[in-house]
């Protein structure tokens, strides 16, 4: 790189020709939540949370709880965040009232009440049970055996909601003690161990 073309790059910098910092300058580009005006009128105002403006800044949201703080604005204390999520409602004031099925966000295929259904079943039963013996009753991750009833789980490699055809299919199912079993669906399984 010549020596000219990184002088233009330093005075972009905030940085004098002699390499220094211009006084008044920064060296990031500057954000909108540094400003006092835009964080008043995004939290306060708008009523947005600081997560939510963490998201569209790119940031953390400590980062906007400290600029706030900076800034002098007060944070909405635990009571009216949980007031303005609707945590603890019931009935017809909580969002998800009567949203369940294909109207819950959560909704993937309607095989959960199905799959409760058929574990209770003989056909369920059986397929656990053969899962079980296969594994000789030991979690197939750390080894551990029963220690007392529900202490071991089927955890279907392919999940069971969307994969009607592998729901029985025993080279789809491997036992696992509950522990395991939280950890297989954690962020801690960053290698995605039993997971297809």
């Amino acid at each position: 790189m010549s020596r000219v073309l990184i002088l233009n790059m330093d005075v972009m910098a905030g940085r004098d020709p002699k390499g220094r910092f211009v006084k008044g300058t920064h060296w990031r580009p500057r954000k909108a939540h540094w400003d006092r005006d835009w964080l008043v009128r995004e939290y306060v105002e708008r009523q947005r949370s600081a997560a939510d403006i963490a998201a569209d800044q790119g940031c953390g949201e400590n980062n906007i709880l400290y600029w706030l703080a900076k800034h002098g604005i007060s944070a909405r204390d635990m009571a009216t965040i949980r007031k303005d999520k609707k945590w603890g409602s019931v009935g017809a004031t909580n969002p998800m009232f009567g949203r369940f099925g294909a109207l819950n966000s959560n909704y993937v295929d309607g095989s959960s009440p199905e799959r409760q259904r058929l574990y209770v079943r003989a056909e369920g039963r059986a397929f656990l049970r053969a899962v079980y013996e296969r594994d000789a009753y030991r979690c197939a991750r750390c080894g551990t055996g029963k220690t007392r009833p529900r202490s071991l789980h089927a955890h279907h490699i392919r999940p069971w909601a969307g994969n009607p055809a592998l729901r029985f299919d025993l080279a789809n199912a491997v036992t696992v003690c509950r522990p395991c079993h939280g950890w297989i669906h954690s962020k801690q399984n960053t290698g995605r161990e039993y997971l297809a």
